[in-house]
């Protein structure tokens, strides 16, 4: 009886924060959360950004003799994304044991430290150690952040929420390609300035006391767990908010489905979750190629198109500056079309946009295609990583992300020597080929087998 009661009454703390409107507090939460994961970012993608400037010290080589050498920045992207996957796949877990609210600040602490580390190497054994470390952090922020998100914010907003999340978060990109193309030709106060842009990205540690105080652990986490008390006094908090903020009672709850309060790995190899990963796994594997394919490896792309290093900074700065539109465009679609066709509409631009870009020679045009790239990839992000989420149970939502998205950092380990193979082999054409094959497989994938999740509740699509 005692655990009928517990499971109801966790329905019911569900029911409550879903029926909450979107007030200045619950977009509040949404901006926090969604700057601790700028840092996060910004560090996924100043790899790229920083790779001539590495090349022009010495410590790496824009490719390698062998497909899986370990001194060209294929070895430097593959170093991170073995971190993110170590991240996802083995230590996501921990944010369903321990809660949200303390892993989101440890992973931010973990990185920062390490991400400061790195900045000290001198030789490509050090800077790739230590690129690995901060992976690690990375990988477990990433997948807390998106569980954090799903459980806090109401259904009928979830689809913005993440666009809203992943447009601050994306604000990263330009800020480290604009740093980079200030930074990375020069060394200022003697020091190199690929240096300074990685520096500069352990700066989140100095905002994460700040951001923890305010942001409350998941009330549907603390249900989970049994700490009724608590997720009853976060709600009840939330709702007064709301209250006070829109000057009308709130409605109703609605009656909500009850979850199991305990689960494991094992389950999300039965039904109904094991169709889903198999699927959301063939989705990660493919859909990094095509995302990060393109971002870490654009100025490296344009340098081999016989494009000057400080002119690639430059065009990459300028298609940096769409990263935080594409968010932009899907909120403006995000809780009005159903996700999986979100996710699928966008594959298939992105292999459209990077066709033609490898077909480009003039500046322009270079640009102009980029830009529609990384609009489409970033759109495809806003979608899936709401998606992914949505369709797991609180109660191991943290641990089937982190396996499934783990897939995708193990793909990107493989993919950024695939790349390097393909650029010396084929060119940029052949790169760009390999994209729009990936993205083939993903709108196959998602569009076949995923299933509807937009407007329902996370009990009901877990149900």
């Amino acid at each position: 009886m005692a655990r009928t009661d517990s499971t109801h009454d966790a329905a019911r703390i569900a029911a409550r924060l879903d029926r909450l409107p979107p007030t200045r507090t619950v977009w509040t939460l949404v901006a926090l959360l969604s700057l601790g994961g700028f840092f996060e970012m910004y560090d996924l993608f100043f790899a790229g950004y920083i790779a001539p400037g590495l090349v022009r010290s010495g410590i790496l080589t824009p490719t390698t003799r062998g497909l899986f050498g370990t001194t060209g920045v294929a070895s430097f992207v593959a170093a991170m994304f073995s971190g993110l996957f170590v991240g996802t796949a083995i230590f996501a877990f921990v944010a369903d044991r321990y809660g949200r609210r303390i892993i989101f600040t440890v992973a931010l602490l973990w990185y920062s430290v390490a991400t400061v580390a790195m900045a000290m190497q001198t030789n490509v054994t050090g800077l790739n150690l230590w690129r690995f470390i901060a992976g690690i952090g990375v990988g477990v922020e990433l997948v807390t952040i998106d569980a954090y998100l799903t459980e806090l914010v109401p259904k009928r907003m979830r689809g913005r929420a993440f666009a809203v999340n992943q447009t601050l978060q994306f604000c990263a990109v330009p800020v480290a390609a604009w740093l980079a193309w200030v930074l990375v030709p020069r060394a200022p106060l003697g020091v190199e300035g690929w240096r300074w842009v990685v520096l500069m990205g352990a700066a989140g540690a100095v905002f994460v006391w700040a951001i923890r105080r305010r942001v409350p652990e998941s009330p549907r986490w603390l249900a989970g767990q049994g700490r009724m008390t608590e997720a009853e006094f976060i709600v009840a908090e939330l709702e007064a908010r709301a209250v006070r903020e829109t000057g009308a009672r709130l409605a109703e709850p609605e009656e909500a489905a009850a979850e199991k309060q305990r689960g494991s790995f094992a389950e999300i190899w039965r039904t109904p979750y094991r169709g889903r990963t198999l699927m959301l796994v063939v989705f990660n594997v493919f859909q990094t190629v095509g995302y990060y394919g393109f971002s870490a490896w654009v100025p490296t792309l344009l340098v081999q198109r016989g494009i000057r290093l400080a002119s690639s900074l430059e065009y990459t700065f300028l298609i940096a500056m769409a990263a935080p539109l594409g968010p932009v465009l899907a909120g403006a679609v995000a809780d009005r079309t159903e996700r999986k066709w979100q996710i699928v509409g966008a594959a298939g631009a992105v292999a459209a946009a990077g066709l033609a870009f490898a077909r480009m020679d003039a500046a322009v045009w270079l640009i102009v295609f980029g830009v529609l790239l990384t609009l489409s990839n970033n759109v495809l992000s806003v979608a899936f990583h709401a998606y992914q989420a949505e369709l797991y149970p609180t109660r191991v939502r943290a641990l089937a992300v982190g396996f499934v998205y783990s897939w995708s950092r193990l793909s990107v380990v493989f993919t950024s020597f695939v790349i390097a193979f393909c650029l010396r082999e084929f060119g940029v054409a052949g790169v760009f080929t390999l994209i729009a094959g990936s993205m083939a497989v993903v709108m196959a994938a998602i569009g076949i087998f995923g299933p509807r999740t937009s407007g329902a509740a996370l009990e009901a699509i877990s149900g």
